[in-house]
């Protein structure tokens, strides 16, 4: 239909059906009556919402002093969007008169041009397109909107973009003229919908600059590394003049931007970008002619170099320098979060298109600090074995994400360079592609917190000493634990102390004897009810064995800050999060991720019971006072290690929580005890890295008195002491033993028992759960001084060396008559040594 030779008809009725354009063009084909030509041009779509074009994403921090920082910035497009106010009006000035100088006096098309151009386009005599503003903008929002919908993790991503572009300007033959009539009713449907200005500002957003530099803005900032508004007229004529063939005339190819069939390259530095110069040209001499510039404007405008100065853009968060690890989480979150989109895809394209506007929860008095410690004291490539070192501070009350720090530099690239590394340690593997460490000791709170819940007391006493046959129930089920295997640090055999003392020293063997007392399937639905998950997204709960109260798991460093934060808040639990606020392109607040605190996870008792014994870890004595700054702020914390190749150290206030992992970041194994960086040893670098973070935390936040812990939970256990006189001294050890009693042998006891006979222990009658009860054999020299009293001299004598005593002293007053025995010493039924003088006194 369209093959034959065009006519033009019925120009006349198209203008009167088309009355409030200024000036309408219709291009009839031969073969057709006019009425069929107005047919066919009234059915195209004349709606093009021309909606927001793909804008970059950008992640910011609010700065100390209030203003907003940005860390980094993701596109897939480079474009800034500027108001109209934001453009230096030579700008529009060169872009109207080199491209559509009647601009702001038609009513969306050129009708002579846009007919010569149609009758060209199809005798294939030309190619050009004879577009109005208008009309160029709606071919790039068409061109987005195709683009739009390419897959960005297809392998044939750059073909179908390029797809896109050509259906979108393809100016011969029939397709040629369909896209050239629905882009004239576009343009006439938008100059009824949009005003001028609004059309233009739009088209110079919208617009390609070469490459990925997308909007005048952008242009700018990158080839002249200024903005739109200071833009010089020899500079916003080149800019216009590269709009109109972008990647032949960008600026930004010092080798020349194509070759010709000789191959000598053009349009390069050495030829002084010739084509772009050329075209420059063009555009002052169009500018001169309108009478935008003046004469001596444009002779000093054409006779300058073209000089670029190219920024390049940083995209993506290592750009974020030193903060780059929270810029990654955060990305992350964008990228995994169906709060952003159902689909990863969806997610992916809305962060690099979508221009979002990500404010987050950094807070640069707590990073700052943080993150120069953790370079000063943490090379990012120690000793080329994967030693590796990451910290997070968490807000109390909120989890807003203060600060990630990390030794090693960002890089998304693979590499065998140690030094970098895109994984965010403090994370997970759903938010940081992070697998998480074992966290050691630092898990004791949770059997900590299963103790109070059960109602014991932290003054309660247990053996605490190294055990071999320990009966540990895991769901109800004793397993028989061999608690020398772990031993405890410096291998101390244990002793028998409070839960205090267990918790203030870490002592593995006291914590294993309290969860003789529990359940270690309890112990673990503590730490889930907490927050705490496994790295991987599992649960602790899935697996459950007696060492699990060691923190042999491997979670991630923000879970554990965030359930100590848990219990320094008096029980809320709160969601962690990085992002405060996302506005969307359009100006909109977007829902955030779910988050939420949940009051009550533990009940104020416990939890201030919990942090009064935790508070112990960071005073003098404890494990973890080398960590604390002693600024005046109290805080609980817990240490911990495990093995030999992975350490912790977590602390909080009453206002933020601190957590700092250091090891082995690979899973392998070697020794990071005893070796030195620098003045630290790597088992120790915990201590300064965390130390810095949370002083810097408390003099932001400042810190209150932990609550008065509940009296219940620290009252003075006292039970019974079973009676063990008479057993054997391996009788009277195990019965006290099973009642929880540590057992000390005594020095053997005058007694006339058998030597193995117990005749004597301390304390009897009650006593402090898990005391220890001193026990005393028999020696077997000793007897029992017979009771002689009212006796005469001479039966009661009879009596005594009967009884084995062979030293008698009678007082002158038993020789008189009738006299009889008043009293002995040592006293009736004392045992003594069968050769202790026994006085008799007689009356």
């Amino acid at each position: 239909m369209l093959g034959g030779l065009v006519g033009l008809v019925g120009l006349s009725a198209v203008a009167g059906l088309l009355v409030t354009a200024s000036v309408t063009p219709v291009l009839a084909m031969t073969g057709l009556a006019g009425t069929q030509a107005l047919t066919l041009f009234n059915q195209l779509p004349e709606n093009l919402n021309p909606g927001t074009p793909m804008e970059q994403s950008t992640i910011y921090a609010t700065a100390p002093d209030g203003s907003t920082v940005e860390l980094a910035s993701f596109y897939e497009q480079n474009r800034v969007p500027v108001t109209y106010e934001q453009v230096a009006p030579v700008l529009y000035d060169a872009i109207l008169s080199s491209e559509d100088k009647n601009f702001y006096s038609h009513g969306g098309i050129n009708i002579g041009a846009t007919v010569k151009a149609l009758v060209d386009n199809v005798r294939q005599t030309s190619s050009r397109g004879a577009s109005t503003i208008s009309q160029q903008f709606v071919k790039n929002v068409l061109i987005q909107e195709c683009e739009k919908d390419v897959d960005t993790s297809s392998d044939t991503y750059s073909e179908d973009l390029q797809a896109c572009w050509t259906k979108a300007t393809q100016a011969k033959g029939a397709e040629g003229i369909e896209r050239k009539l629905q882009e004239m009713r576009y343009a006439i449907q938008i100059e009824k919908d949009v005003s001028k200005n609004d059309i233009l500002l739009g088209y110079l957003n919208i617009a390609n600059f070469g490459g990925t530099v997308y909007g005048i803005e952008a242009a700018a900032r990158y080839y002249f590394s200024t903005s739109a508004a200071n833009l010089t007229v020899a500079q916003a004529a080149t800019l216009a003049g590269i709009v109109q063939n972008p990647n032949t005339y960008r600026i930004d190819k010092r080798e020349g931007t194509y070759t010709d069939k000789e191959g000598v390259a053009h349009n390069g530095e050495a030829d002084g970008y010739k084509d772009t110069k050329d075209r420059r040209h063009y555009v002052l001499g169009r500018m001169l002619a309108d009478g935008k510039i003046t004469q001596a404007q444009y002779d000093e405008a054409d006779a300058s170099e073209i000089t670029p100065t190219i920024t390049t853009p940083t995209q993506g968060c290592a750009g974020a320098g030193r903060n780059a690890y929270f810029c990654q989480y955060v990305k992350s979150i964008v990228e995994n979060d169906e709060a952003f989109g159902a689909t990863k895809k969806d997610r992916s394209d809305l962060l690099r298109r979508g221009g979002l506007k990500i404010y987050t929860s950094l807070d640069f008095r707590v990073q700052d600090p943080a993150a120069q410690t953790m370079a000063d004291v943490v090379p990012a490539n120690f000793d080329n074995k994967y030693f590796g070192a990451a910290g997070v501070s968490i807000e109390v009350g909120t989890g807003r994400i203060l600060s990630i720090t990390q030794n090693t530099q960002f890089l998304e690239t693979p590499t065998d360079d140690q030094a970098y590394s895109s994984l965010v340690f403090a994370g997970d593997q759903k938010y940081g592609n992070s697998g998480g460490f074992q966290v050691g000791s630092t898990y004791k709170l949770f059997t900590l917190i299963d103790w109070l819940e059960k109602g014991h007391s932290v003054r309660e006493v247990l053996n605490g000493a190294v055990q071999t046959n320990l009966k540990i129930p895991v769901c109800e089920v004793p397993q028989t634990t061999d608690t020398s295997k772990i031993g405890n640090f410096g291998r101390t055999r244990g002793y028998t102390g409070s839960v205090m003392n267990f918790t203030a020293q870490s002592l593995n063997s006291g914590f294993f004897a309290m969860a003789s007392k529990l359940d270690v399937c309890d112990i673990n639905k503590v730490a889930d009810k907490m927050g705490v998950t496994l790295a991987n997204g599992g649960k602790v709960t899935d697996e459950n064995v007696p060492y699990d109260i060691l923190g042999p798991k491997n979670i991630s460093p923000i879970a554990m800050a965030n359930a100590y934060a848990t219990v320094a808040s008096g029980g809320t639990y709160c969601t962690p999060r990085a992002i405060d606020k996302v506005i969307d392109a359009d100006g909109k607040e977007r829902p955030l991720p779910k988050s939420s605190c949940t009051e009550g996870v533990l009940s104020k008792e416990v939890a201030a019971t919990a942090a009064y014994a935790l508070q112990g870890v960071m005073a003098s004595g404890g494990t973890g006072a080398r960590a604390n700054p002693f600024d005046g702020t109290p805080l609980i914390g817990k240490t911990g290690t495990h093995d030999l190749w992975s350490t912790m150290m977590i602390e909080s206030s009453t206002k933020v929580a601190t957590a700092v992992w250091a090891g082995r970041s690979n899973g392998n194994h070697d020794n990071v005890f005893n070796v030195w960086t620098g003045s630290h040893r790597l088992n120790e670098v915990r201590y300064p890295l965390a130390e810095a973070a949370q002083h810097a935390a408390n003099m932001a936040y400042g810190g209150d008195p932990f609550p008065q812990p509940d009296n219940n939970l620290i009252r003075q256990v006292r039970v019974d002491v079973p009676n063990v006189i008479g057993q054997t001294v391996e009788e009277a050890t195990a019965t006290l033993d099973r009642a929880g009693f540590s057992v000390s042998v005594g020095q053997p006891t005058d007694s006339d028992q058998p030597t193995n006979i117990i005749v004597a222990q301390d304390p009897s009658g009650q006593a402090a759960a898990g005391a220890t009860i001193t026990i005393s054999p028999s020696n077997g020299l000793g007897a029992s001084v017979p009771d002689v009293t009212g006796q005469s001299q001479a039966a009661a004598g009879a009596a005594l060396i009967a009884a084995g005593f062979t030293s008698i002293d009678f007082e002158g007053s038993c020789n008189a008559k009738g006299a009889t025995v008043t009293a002995t010493d040592p006293a009736a039924n004392t045992a003594a040594t069968k050769s202790t003088p026994v006085k008799v006194s007689c009356d």
